[in-house]
């Protein structure tokens, strides 16, 4: 560890013949030229057996703040779809209690709970996987488990890839399901096997991530087929993608690592409110007809999602994807193109939206390509810069409970910035590169008094495993 004069060897030889292993590591001072350093904070290892630990990038908390869910996929970065448990940990005793297991050669991964319930969402892959049907971005579903009856899983989304199609069901894979905060619907990003699989045939590029919204107007009945299933909720998908943007326009061709916005939706400029919404990144063309940049946009949601609107059916057609339900309506909040270093950048990062719904932060690059923070308004306008620090974001990020400020990972620490000053602060001290946070997931307790993070550990066997680690504030 660079900051307590010892080489990475000798701090790992040192806990261990404290028989602390990293779970309480001493906090220093930064600098005096960079942010200021958290003296009141703690660092614990949450997570000590071998084996994969993965933090989803938001919602990892329980409600009261005292389990933290995660996945067993074993690479650092999560890449590797290889998890077959859903695991929760206890922040105050270290307890590990298993909450499903995937049966049938499918594997598991990607869990939030829920905001105000004792139930969890995973993404769950193809049980008896077969040489057309195996684990894809297209092949997967959401799935709920209560943690008092685990090993117990209900289907959140329907899936029919059998035309006809069905109303409030998917044709493909559902991935990284959020539930708005109050607990009623479920957002994830999603991918169309029906047109994956035309596509593969046609020679063509028909698939678009695309953003949906499960909605609790089920359940969702299908007609019996391979890979067909029932679920609870009534599902669309609500972004409005294109194959091929025109260059200079809005039209995307791309939706993905959205945000619901406010824990109310937020106010609209004639000073109604808007219920539900939510907030993605979009990938336009720029004018020169080659360059794909990243943008904020926002898509308003009706309270019905069971109307179609005027672009198609919900459920798609054979040649042609599920279109968004009447009163979805999509609006561009960026327009980075021009600058010296377009769009949104940095980290792989989900937008997130303050409590009160009146910023979307984001990460994108300064003048000097720095990778600092950013938020803009739902309304539009010009985007601020939060931040001015001289090393980049290295992690996804996420707002206290208060909306006051927003936790990530830079040079190698924690940080935490104060939104209205830009004001940095260093929770942890700077650790060597091998042993520095995770850019997976920097997450606040939904109480406000912790942070969950993780890093790769090496152990005696000369494995590495990502380990959970919580800062106590």
């Amino acid at each position: 560890m660079r900051g307590h004069g010892l080489s990475r060897r000798e701090f790992l030889n040192r806990s261990a013949l404290l028989g602390v292993g990293m779970t309480a590591l001493p906090f220093l001072k930064a600098c005096a030229s960079g942010p200021t350093a958290s003296e009141g904070a703690r660092e614990i290892q949450l997570t000590k057996n071998p084996g994969g630990h993965i933090l989803t990038n938001v919602n990892c908390f329980s409600p009261d703040s005292q389990w933290i869910v995660y996945d067993v996929r074993s690479d650092k970065e999560g890449a590797v779809f290889d998890g077959r448990t859903i695991e929760q940990v206890n922040v105050r005793t270290g307890e590990v209690q298993v909450l499903y297991e995937s049966k049938n050669a499918a594997n598991c991964g990607i869990v939030t709970y829920h905001p105000r319930a004792n139930k969890v969402i995973c993404v769950l892959g193809p049980e008896n996987p077969t040489a057309d049907w195996q684990y894809a971005s297209s092949h997967r579903q959401g799935v709920i488990v209560e943690t008092a009856r685990p090993m117990e899983k209900t289907n959140l989304d329907a899936r029919n890839i059998l035309p006809p199609f069905t109303p409030g069901a998917l044709r493909g894979g559902s991935h990284v399901h959020v539930y708005s905060p109050d607990g009623e619907w479920v957002s994830f990003t999603y991918e169309d096997a029906v047109l994956d699989a035309l596509g593969a045939k046609t020679k063509q590029k028909l698939v678009q991530r695309n953003v949906g919204v499960s909605a609790p107007f089920g359940p969702v009945t299908v007609p019996p087929g391979p890979r067909n299933h029932d679920g609870i909720m009534f599902t669309v998908l609500v972004a409005r993608t294109t194959a091929s943007p025109a260059p200079g326009s809005d039209e995307i061709s791309r939706a993905y690592e959205e945000g619901w916005v406010g824990t109310n939706g937020y106010l609209k400029a004639d000073g109604t409110r808007q219920r539900r919404a939510i907030a993605f990144q979009g990938n336009v063309l720029a004018k020169d007809g080659k360059t794909t940049v990243a943008e904020v946009f926002i898509v308003d949601l009706p309270d019905d999602l069971t109307v179609p609107g005027p672009d198609g059916p919900l459920e798609g057609t054979e040649t042609g994807p599920p279109m968004p339900p009447k009163g979805a309506v999509q609006r561009r909040l960026t327009f980075t193109t021009e600058r010296k270093f377009p769009g949104i950048q940095g980290p792989r990062h989900w937008l997130r939206v303050s409590p009160d719904s009146t910023k979307i932060a984001f990460l994108a690059k300064d003048d000097n390509g720095v990778v600092q923070l950013w938020t803009v308004s739902p309304l539009g306008g010009q985007p601020a810069q939060v931040t001015s620090n001289p090393w980049s974001v290295t992690s996804t990020i996420t707002w206290s409970p208060d909306g006051t400020s927003i936790a990530y990972a830079m040079d190698n620490s924690i940080f935490v910035t104060e939104v209205a000053s830009g004001k940095s602060t260093r929770l942890t001290p700077r650790s060597s590169d091998a042993l520095a946070p995770l850019m997976l997931a920097v997450i606040f307790s939904p109480d406000g008094k912790s942070i969950a993070y993780q890093r790769r550990l090496p152990e005696a066997s000369g494995k590495e495993y990502n380990q959970i680690f919580l800062l106590k504030l």
